[in-house]
């Protein structure tokens, strides 16, 4: 029976997303609607923030760029934000929106090196503790240099390739054969317990890389976008940022690498799942067939990327340019040199970032409504409050406002928003230059570390949930929160304690 014109409206409004879905949205629609000119704006723009983030935490139910897209606009028509605002917003990011744009891409052109490196070390460490281990260190190490965007995005392009090649031999395909490996039809079914082992794997080592781009970035002045922003206000140079940071980065470092192993020893919070011995043998077969007699086309192509990889490292360690412009050069050298110079060769390289890239514009837009609303300054003028938080208490009392925050909002803007306050406080005279140097260790701390608790409080984390590898290995937000939860209460509590007495 064909359907009416008005139930084709309702069947296209969010494609196929579950029905009690799109009632819900229609429902938060006219909620707000009736809330704006009944409690106002600061309730309305609180309940918005709950809002979009149910519409990540429903991402595999359905991209939230078009549920969160419908509420930013209704935020706009309904005057909780303006469009100057939101560009001002995206203009602030434009260095992480020309990153997502360019360096995702950058790394999509050095897939082939990564898997040919990645899969030495997946077959050649036996232990899941050590391979774990690996991963969160080998993350913290390079984002306490690199950008922790670039980092979980050659998890992603690793763990795809591994899934790929697994899904390939496992529904009855040659390696080299094209294949939808989101399919799962024409999977046999003796490998399906296999798969589901090997996609609880998979989450596993993600949840620790993503972890350890928090450890790492955390430490140094280019670590984080905020870290930057903070050492800036505070007049901090590379070396005087780390030694300011490392009485609590360094404890936290250790607490969250000790975690790493005792979640993998006991195998608690969906951690624990070793690599199924079957597909060891098929990741084993691949390497086996992709090295035997390789042609000199390929040495040469993977050369070309180890060559550009090490100039990417270089690139971001010493600050040659935007990491952004960066990542367009690491395109332009891998595609010249290894003969990718067709449009549509190239147009694949960006369908993993710019949908992602369109959600965190999506997201600016939320944040401009709590610029536009205030709603984080009473927290803010209560911590400075004296009468409210001793002067003693306010380091730890910071840090744990800032986490909370940056739970549910941009880690960035909130560190722009409490260095703001605090810088004004020592500008005024109401604090010393020593107070303020705490309180903005405490502040750039209690951003990074707490944050790990959401996939929206880490732009890392939001990437992940938000990847074509997020699908395929059944990582929802409410699996990240859990995988998390044990890193957040281990990360916070470490951090506060060092906050409190060792800063």
């Amino acid at each position: 029976m064909t359907p009416s014109l008005s139930e084709s409206f309702v069947h296209n409004f969010l494609g196929n997303a579950p029905v009690w879905y799109k009632k819900t949205i229609v429902g938060f629609l006219l909620l707000n609607i009736l809330l704006v000119f009944t409690a106002g704006p600061v309730v309305t723009g609180w309940l918005l923030i709950l809002e979009f983030i149910f519409t990540l935490a429903m991402a595999l139910k359905c991209y939230p760029l078009q549920p969160g897209g419908i509420l930013a606009i209704q935020a706009v028509l309904l005057g909780l934000v303006t469009p100057e605002v939101i560009y001002h917003e995206a203009l602030v990011n434009f260095p992480v929106i020309l990153l997502l744009i360019f360096m995702v891409a950058g790394i999509y052109f050095m897939k082939d090196l990564l898997l040919f490196v990645f899969t030495k070390l997946l077959l050649g460490i036996q232990s899941k503790v050590a391979l774990s281990l690996l991963f969160s260190i080998v993350s913290a190490f390079l984002s306490a240099f690199l950008d922790a965007l670039t980092v979980t995005a050659v998890l992603i392009s690793v763990a795809v390739g591994f899934y790929s090649v697994y899904h390939h031999v496992a529904s009855g395909q040659d390696f080299n054969t094209g294949h939808d490996h989101g399919n799962d039809e024409s999977l046999r079914n003796d490998h399906r317990e296999d798969l589901e082992n090997f996609r609880s794997f998979l989450r596993s080592l993600l949840m620790h890389g993503a972890v350890g781009t928090a450890l790492g970035g955390v430490c140094t002045l280019v670590g984080e976008p905020q870290n930057l922003l903070i050492a800036k206000v505070a007049g901090w140079e590379f070396a005087e940022f780390f030694l300011k940071m490392a009485p609590v980065t360094m404890p936290v470092l250790v607490a969250g690498l000790l975690t790493c192993a005792l979640l993998e020893k006991f195998k608690v919070f969906g951690y624990g799942a070793t690599l199924p011995s079957l597909v060891r043998q098929i990741l084993l077969d691949y390497n086996i067939a992709e090295n035997k007699d390789m042609p000199n086309k390929r040495k040469a192509q993977l050369y070309v990327q180890g060559a550009v990889a090490l100039f990417l490292i270089a690139g971001l360690a010493f600050h040659m340019a935007e990491v952004g412009l960066i990542g367009l050069t690491v395109i332009v050298l891998l595609t010249a040199f290894n003969g990718v110079i067709e449009e549509h060769q190239l147009g694949k390289a960006f369908e993993e970032a710019l949908p992602f890239t369109a959600l965190l514009v999506v997201f600016f837009a939320i944040v401009g409504v709590i610029h536009s609303q205030h709603l984080f300054t009473p927290i803010i003028d209560w911590i400075l409050n004296t009468d409210n938080v001793s002067i003693a208490n306010q380091p730890g009392v910071f840090f744990l406002a800032n986490g909370v925050l940056s739970m549910i909002s941009d880690n960035v803007f909130v560190a722009t928003v409490y260095i703001s306050e605090v810088k004004s406080a020592l500008n005024a005279g109401s604090i010393s230059r020593e107070h303020f140097e705490l309180l903005a260790a405490a502040i750039n701390t209690g951003t990074n570390l707490p944050s790990v608790a959401t996939p929206n409080g880490q732009a890392a984390f939001l990437f992940l949930l938000t990847s074509a590898i997020a699908p395929l290995i059944r990582l929802s937000y409410g699996k990240m929160v859990i995988m998390a939860a044990p890193y957040t209460v281990v990360m916070t509590s470490v951090g506060y304690f060092a906050v409190t007495h060792w800063l």
